[in-house]
């Protein structure tokens, strides 16, 4: 009875979005993400140990390392906790980047991602909405993280305005990462290979500046921090909670969030062309 009312639930969805084929693709992108949070947040455990992690990340971090800026330079007379929380942020990401993979997964699974390929909807609205929700959630675990954080002591050099370049920032880097996952997901249709693809961007968190600045880093370390893109996500958003605002630095943040977005949005459409070229 349940197997009977889910198809004919996506069968009216589906028929809707047919019905609806000449709406804007903003609307569309619109619809579809507005679909997979509905969807996101019927299973809070989707969501909870990403913040979960996060969370410890944090205490964990500022706990064992938060007396460092006593004694590294650039972090004299700053605080650590400030310092360290965008890490607990990335960890976030993958966490949300998994969202976006599993919602179409689900869809793949229950055939649900079939109909919509024969509907007039853009291919990219299909996977532009998955990302966007995948992003919104790691919107909303940075928001927790930087409550918890203020909680401890956190201060903005930049105010509550700094604090919401940060929560942008996240959006963006959770645009790129979410993408990737949605690939993986295409591409496999396992929700196992997505979950496990999600985890493939966990090295990046460490291969840049995670504990301390860009400057004190050396050897091959040092060069694989400059190529990451996480490095300059990190530096933007530290640098609005310690330094103030910095153009420069935001600029280069903003840039390589943005450029992974799309990156990693074209890989997308290129795994759907290659799934629907197997059919």
């Amino acid at each position: 009875m349940t197997a009977i009312t889910n198809s004919t639930s996506s069968d009216i969805q589906a028929e809707s979005i047919s019905r609806k084929g000449r709406m804007s693709l903003p609307h569309q992108i619109t619809m579809m993400a507005w679909r997979s949070l509905v969807t996101t947040f019927r299973i809070p455990a989707a969501i909870i140990p990403g913040i979960i992690i996060s969370v410890f990340f944090l205490f964990v971090y500022t706990g064992s390392l938060g007396n460092a800026s006593n004694f590294l330079p650039g972090l004299a007379g700053k605080s650590y906790l400030a310092f360290i929380l965008p890490v607990s942020i990335v960890s976030s990401a993958l966490s949300g980047a998994g969202v976006a993979g599993q919602a179409i997964v689900r869809d793949i699974e229950n055939g649900y991602f079939d109909k919509l390929l024969l509907t007039p909807i853009s291919r990219s609205a299909l996977l532009l909405g998955p990302m966007i929700a995948g992003a919104v959630t790691l919107g909303l675990q940075t928001v927790i993280v930087l409550a918890v954080g203020i909680l401890l002591g956190l201060q903005s050099a930049t105010g509550v305005a700094g604090m919401l370049v940060v929560v942008g920032m996240a959006l963006l880097l959770g645009v790129g990462f979410s993408g990737f996952t949605v690939s993986v997901a295409l591409r496999s249709g396992s929700a196992a290979a997505t979950q496990g693809g999600s985890f493939l961007f966990f090295p990046l968190t460490f291969l840049t500046a995670t504990f301390v600045p860009v400057s004190l880093l050396s050897g091959w370390i040092k060069t694989a921090a400059v190529f990451n893109p996480i490095t300059y996500v990190l530096e933007a958003m530290r640098s609005v909670l310690l330094d103030g605002w910095q153009g420069d630095v935001l600029a280069s943040g903003v840039a390589s969030a943005a450029v992974l977005g799309i990156v990693l949005f074209i890989f997308a459409l290129l795994s759907l062309r290659s799934r629907t070229a197997r059919r």
